[in-house]
């Protein structure tokens, strides 16, 4: 049994198509209602309404990527628990509308963070980017973080504050934008809003957060079960902490936790190579082995890092991850289950001509179509080579 070709489309306003996605092969689409703000409620009628806009262009919405968690669950503070049955009714709504599985995460205050997003490559395209040096430019001498020094070593504090002296005003300006970028179609965060949330993180560590997603995974798993959905929490991006922030989704011992903790079968992993491969300590192989059939969503792209463990997004079948051997675990598990997992190609660099087109950041149309049609081959080879297609 083969893998579940999807594609993350971010609804009517994307600039690729929903036309543009038929042709590539992908026949299942990952998408989200950005447009509602985070707590609140999904209907059925807008649910709906976005399942047939897909459906009517001949493909099936497969995943709901993401359901975001509202940061009073994180933090278990304010109207937590009112969000909890939230987010419990938002699943019973889309359950009713055959949405079955449904990705999250438990990053705090930010959600994906690059420093670039248009990193030049030596063949002209463009990545994005993930950069220690300038990070601490943001957070030392922009956000101004108490105690921000702390979190870095000696060489990345001398070279911010060198960066920081030779930047711009415009310059400094875009690195704001992109560290605080975000998903496409959600309200942008501001400087003042993230310090402002990082007060509400200043005494909860590591132990703490993990107790707060295991209370909020007790309380929607029975849920998830009952509906028969599939809970896939995706890994923090990159994997290590931000800002100073704890991020507990960043490695194997991390998501044995997470599986041990809550035992429901709906409770399960969004395995990415991408954020976990950013991680130098990570045997990506031996995560997809422990993660085993409650792998429910898989995303696969590379990175490439450096001396620093600054890395850019490299071609999915470079960088640092040997995607054989990952994609191959994958399979394996894909062959004791009784259904098509779901899996997307991961980002894409900005080529060809997508390079003179508006795109949202990694998710250009042509860099994710050289992706998937360079990992539908590996899996069609590795499928073949071991009796499975």
């Amino acid at each position: 049994m083969q893998l579940k070709e999807t594609w993350r489309w971010f609804g009517p306003d994307d600039p690729v198509t929903l036309k543009d996605i038929l042709q590539t092969g992908a026949t299942g689409i990952v998408n989200a209602l950005h447009q509602v703000p985070h707590g609140d409620v999904w209907t059925i009628d807008e649910i709906k309404k976005r399942k047939d806009i897909i459906e009517a262009a001949g493909l099936t919405w497969d995943v709901v990527e993401s359901v975001t968690v509202h940061e009073s669950i994180k933090t278990q503070t304010g109207g937590y628990k009112k969000y909890i049955e939230q987010y419990k009714e938002t699943l019973r709504n889309l359950s009713a509308c055959g949405i079955k599985t449904v990705t999250y995460n438990f990053m705090p205050v930010t959600d994906w963070t690059r420093t670039n997003l248009d990193y030049l490559m030596p063949d002209g395209s463009r990545a994005l980017y993930f950069n220690w040096f300038d990070l601490a430019v943001f957070d030392i001498h922009i956000l101004k973080r108490k105690n921000a020094a702390e979190s870095y070593n000696s060489t990345i504090i001398t070279e911010a504050e060198k960066r920081f002296k030779q930047y711009s005003q415009s310059q400094l300006d875009e690195i704001t934008r992109i560290v605080l970028f975000g998903l496409p179609g959600e309200k942008k965060i501001t400087v003042e809003e993230v310090q402002e949330k990082l007060d509400w993180y200043k005494d909860i560590d590591h132990t703490a957060l993990r107790e707060s997603l295991k209370y909020f995974l007790q309380e929607i798993a029975p849920v998830a079960d009952e509906e028969n959905i599939k809970l896939a929490i995706h890994p923090d991006d990159p994997p290590f902490d931000i800002l100073g922030l704890p991020r507990i989704v960043s490695n194997k011992e991390d998501i044995e936790f997470i599986l041990s903790s809550v035992k429901n079968k709906s409770n399960g992993i969004c395995f990415c190579s991408g954020s976990l491969g950013a991680g130098i300590k990570n045997n990506l192989p031996e995560i997809v082995q422990a993660i085993g059939d409650r792998l429910h969503f898989v995303h696969l792209r590379n990175t490439k890092r450096d001396e620093f463990g600054n890395f850019y997004e490299a071609d999915h079948l470079g960088g640092n991850t040997d995607m054989y051997a990952v994609a191959k675990e994958v399979l394996s598990i894909q062959q004791k289950v009784n259904a098509p997992i779901p899996f997307r190609p991961d980002h894409g660099h900005v080529m060809l001509d997508d390079m003179g087109k508006q795109t949202n950041p990694g998710y250009s149309c042509i860099g994710r179509m050289r992706g998937l049609a360079e990992l539908r081959g590996l899996m069609l080879g590795i499928s073949r080579a071991n009796g499975w297609a």
